[in-house]
């Protein structure tokens, strides 16, 4: 690619999806953020141009379609382990059991168990 500046914000847009990438593999979800805050700026940048070089925005699309299916598949975890949690929560409150004809039973656990400490 020449030095125009259309070419430096497609590189610049290329390199983020990567960085992208690389942080959703990596799990440093905290880089994420940023990272599509300065995406949305190129991506902003760029549609703003009378015209790109030929060709030049289809791999960047493929990188993108890949990216959105990378932080869909972040975020589905991150909700498994939200629900996740709450049912942990939830089990420390009461127990739910079945009685021996099916029904469901809940038992009720102590909410915190303390101890005296006497001199």
């Amino acid at each position: 690619m020449s030095d125009t500046p259309e070419h430096d914000m497609l590189r610049d847009l290329d390199a983020v999806l990567d960085a992208e990438r690389d942080a959703l593999l990596g799990g440093e979800l905290e880089m994420i953020e940023g990272l599509v805050q300065r995406k949305s700026e190129l991506v902003e940048r760029l549609t703003g141009l009378p015209r790109l070089p030929d060709g030049a925005i289809v791999p960047l699309q493929q990188k993108m379609r890949r990216n959105q299916v990378l932080l869909d598949s972040a975020l589905d975890g991150i909700r498994a382990v939200a629900i996740r949690m709450a049912e942990l929560r939830s089990l420390r409150r009461s127990l739910e059991t079945y009685d021996r004809n099916g029904r469901r039973q809940s038992l009720s656990t102590p909410q915190e168990s303390t101890v005296e400490r006497r001199a």
